[in-house]
């Protein structure tokens, strides 16, 4: 249930109500302060609430209810854009088109540090990088773990660049100390117990949409982190499993409005794994960027016919730093409408 209050109403009169609201009913109440109202979302059993008393109320404009299963999620209990802020002031959901690029996997000091210096120049804000590596085949190349993360911590020192890496496991958690932002993979999207562990921190959780999965899906496992005190959620479309088989997965640009008129968090594609096809990167995240993104996630190789990990989904820098000019002018162009 969503509660609209009449512009200028005294605190004391919000806090008394909200006191009424919890002590009556087996509800949460969260309050957003915006420019002209306030909202007062409820999540809980609002079953045995009354609309129409209070509604009755002088300070009260409107009540809704909810139907969608989300509601930390939900736009409608949070009308305004979330902006995700790193200690070093890098933003993502803020109207400006954030780069997030790097190697599939970390290779060596060498590999990786020189690929966040290149994509750095380019242009990007943010590092990712693979240290533990969720491969379909148990045979493939598993990533360098708990030693990549600290080459990726390595380069960080070197370039500035936050680090954005993704985590497997409850256990390996304590390794992630050094991570700004914590990506959960798509085979790891509905892995409820890691969700609500990554809610009770306080950084940043970039949620990967499952290779089969809803957007209600997709919302609802936001809903896991959110729920356990964490709100710094960037969501992610990759591409899902569909029937065609000339791209890895099927881009769903479409998610991108979708998401961000049912949600106010911030909304990233990534063009690699969508398209597993290093020539469609581009014409995929000029899309994204055309759609209103608010950010993208690009695998970036110095080697890609050599790379140990998803080369033929790599971009060179060089090709980064053409694709970085392009996605920005469109990003910039489409803002400016």
């Amino acid at each position: 249930m969503i509660i609209v209050l009449k512009p200028n109403q005294k605190q004391e009169l919000v806090d008394s109500f909200i006191q009424k609201l919890t002590s009556h009913y087996d509800v949460q109440v969260n309050t957003w302060v915006g420019t002209h109202s306030t909202v007062l979302g409820l999540i809980g059993d609002t079953t045995a609430i009354d609309a129409e008393y209070i509604q009755a109320q002088d300070f009260v404009e409107s009540v809704k209810r909810v139907q969608e299963p989300y509601k930390k999620a939900n736009r409608k209990f949070h009308p305004d854009d979330t902006v995700i802020t790193l200690p070093g002031g890098q933003t993502i959901g803020d109207g400006h088109l954030a780069l997030i690029a790097g190697p599939c996997s970390v290779e060596s000091e060498e590999q990786i540090c020189s690929i966040a210096q290149s994509v750095k120049d380019s242009g990007a804000q943010f590092l990712r990088g693979g240290a533990f590596k969720p491969r379909t085949s148990p045979y493939s190349f598993q990533g360098m773990k708990g030693e990549g993360l600290e080459l990726l911590s390595k380069a960080k020192e070197k370039t500035g660049l936050p680090i954005v890496t993704e985590i497997m496991s409850i256990e390996h958690l304590p390794l992630f100390e050094d991570v700004d932002i914590i990506q959960v993979g798509a085979r790891n999207m509905q892995n409820f117990e890691l969700l609500k562990q990554l809610g009770r921190l306080r950084k940043p959780i970039l949620l990967k949409r499952g290779l089969a999965n809803t957007i209600e899906e997709l919302l609802m496992s936001a809903e896991y982190i959110m729920a356990e005190g964490n709100e710094q959620v960037i969501l992610c479309e990759r591409g899902i499993r569909t029937y065609e088989t000339f791209t890895r997965n099927t881009l769903d640009i479409s998610a991108v409005p979708v998401l961000k008129r049912l949600s106010h968090l911030p909304v990233i594609v990534d063009p690699s794994h969508a398209s597993g096809i290093n020539w469609l990167i581009e014409p995929l995240a000029l899309s994204a960027a055309a759609i209103g993104a608010d950010g993208l996630i690009i695998e970036v190789h110095n080697d890609p016919s050599h790379a140990l990990c998803d080369g033929a989904q790599s971009i060179t820098p060089a090709q980064f730093d053409a694709l970085a000019q392009k996605v920005r002018k469109v990003s910039g162009l489409v803002h400016s409408l």
